[in-house]
């Protein structure tokens, strides 16, 4: 039995403590922006990212997932604050999430992932950095109409994934713009081999670099009075990130209303929140192993867990439900980290920058932010990744750009719902061109199984087998076969019965002896009479 929880170690706190400082300045936008898209209380976003970084992480069995709230979920939060006729009464149900989610961990659902096929969370990966890049062009010109929570692959209003960059281009403001471009440029730089292998490289993170020059050509643009200066425009979204200033903690927590804890509809929201967020969390972790530089293997139930402990909390104080997240987690990745001490240390981040520093936070431009994200995006859905998918096969390939455009042009789930049917199809494709072969000589015929048998092969054995022609000796060979299908059986004995009346002679190899008897004893009844 794994332990229950596992404190961060300092030992590579080098590489952890810059890669935390990343994921807080990209998680803390998303925080507030997801609350505001869940029509929740802007606090619940910071909440649920704090307990994500401070708690989840003790618990997680990852290394380098991040949770917090998910874009994936603020449809589902939205429509539940609705029915249910009041957040405290939501939290309820975020409560009894958690409770659901250690039971499936008690169960070792986690595994139902392990039935995921590679080419669908490759998919998954490189589509969300499409959607990331295309939800972020628009901030990175200073177009911040749109919630900055609605970066990744949700929308409320979705109109297609072109339509905010269409609209972006018409209203560009100059300054987000330059500062967007510029932060850009910056990242690109820091990873060319000269500056990656430099000691100052390696010390300091590009993002951290990007939010810091971002910040100072705003500072200076409003030192000079310039009008390329951003500043915060509340009434049509801010240019700047926006942290409520002067909160308390009696002013940040809300209690759920436990008098409504056995309402028919608030178990069911719960139970809806478990299975999506349990989902999404799982989905998010596997394709986090696949981008961990250690290849380390997490463990699916105790991530299960440490959610469900998460939710629970969360539920408590007032936060929105818990997800691991795919964004955050790559971001950790690409930042440098190593350990659970990154997403520990950007819950902490998150934690004092909410009482103490919103002043000096809310002067980070959000184009800095976006081409952060951008780049991010970028690396998830890089040219390489495609050339590596090409080169695994259609049966790859093709699953693999499906996953990818049924995500961007609907969503995470249902993207990765289409993906993995795509590649179910392929599998029994393959089943089924691959099961039989057929032999013959003159009067002499064998079919032959290539390997185990199951329903999608019954086309194919019935096709082979309507070209034994009547007066043949057919022999069945089974040999390769361990596991063959009744349906598969009760084919075969059919035609044993139909050959006796076209003067088919059939032997078969490689049965176990009670599949032979119960098949093909029938058809030698009925020959003896």
């Amino acid at each position: 039995m794994s332990q229950l929880f596992t404190f961060p170690n300092l030992k590579n706190a080098r590489n952890d403590v810059p890669a935390g400082l990343v994921v807080f300045l990209v998680a803390l936008p998303l925080c507030l922006g997801i609350a505001l898209a869940s029509g929740a209380p802007l606090m619940s976003g910071l909440i649920s990212g704090i307990v994500g970084g401070l708690i989840v992480t003790l618990f997680s069995g990852s290394e380098l997932s991040v949770s917090g709230p998910a874009a994936g979920l603020a449809v589902i939060v939205l429509q539940s604050i609705a029915s249910l006729g009041a957040y405290d009464v939501f939290l309820v149900a975020v409560v009894l999430a958690g409770l659901f989610q250690l039971l499936f961990s008690f169960m070792r659902a986690g595994q139902v992932v392990d039935y995921v096929p590679t080419s669908v969370i490759r998919g998954m990966l490189s589509g969300i950095g499409v959607m990331i890049i295309l939800k972020q062009i628009p901030h990175a010109i200073g177009w911040d109409v749109r919630a900055e929570g609605d970066e990744a692959f949700v929308s409320l209003h979705h109109d297609g994934p072109f339509a905010d960059i269409l609209t972006a281009i018409s209203g560009i403001t100059p300054g987000a713009a330059i500062i967007g471009v510029t932060c850009l440029l910056l990242l690109i730089a820091w990873q060319l081999p000269r500056i990656k292998k430099s000691r100052l490289g390696q010390m300091i993170p590009g993002p951290l670099i990007a939010v810091v020059a971002g910040t100072l050509i705003n500072e200076f643009f409003t030192i000079t009075a310039s009008p390329l200066a951003l500043k915060s425009i509340l009434e049509r979204g801010s240019h700047l990130v926006q942290i409520p200033a002067g909160v308390g903690i009696a002013s940040m927590v809300q209690l759920p209303d436990f008098s409504q804890l056995w309402r028919l509809d608030v178990l069911t929201t719960a139970i809806t929140i478990a299975l999506v967020a349990s989902i999404e969390t799982l989905l998010s972790v596997e394709a986090v192993d696949k981008l961990d530089p250690l290849k380390r293997i997490s463990n699916a139930d105790r991530e299960l867990k440490a959610q469900g402990i998460g939710n629970f909390v969360s539920g408590l104080i007032g936060g929105l439900p818990i997800t691991a997240v795919i964004v955050r987690s790559s971001t950790a990745v690409y930042a440098g980290g190593r350990t659970r001490m990154t997403g520990f240390v950007h819950g902490g981040i998150l934690l004092v920058a909410v009482f103490l520093l919103p002043a000096v936070i809310n002067r980070i431009p959000l184009s800095c932010l976006a081409a952060i994200l951008i780049h991010v995006g970028y690396k998830l859905a890089s040219v390489t990744v495609f050339k590596r998918a090409w080169k695994a096969g259609l049966s790859q390939f093709l699953p693999f750009m499906i996953t990818i455009a049924a995500i961007v042009f609907t969503d995470l789930l249902s993207g990765i719902v289409i993906g993995v049917l795509a590649s179910v199809f392929f599998v029994m494709r393959a089943n089924h061109h691959a099961g039989v072969t057929v032999v013959n000589d003159e009067h002499h015929w064998m079919i032959r199984f290539n390997k185990d048998m199951s329903f999608v092969n019954k086309a194919e054995l019935k096709r082979k087998l309507l070209k034994i022609p009547d007066n043949a000796e057919l022999i069945i060979n089974a040999s390769k076969a361990s596991v063959i299908d009744k349906d598969i059986l009760e084919i075969l004995e059919e035609f044993s019965i139909g050959a006796l009346y076209r003067g088919i002679k059939v032997e078969t190899i490689g049965f176990t002896t009670s599949v032979q008897s119960e098949h093909f004893s029938r058809s030698e009844k009925i020959g003896s009479v």
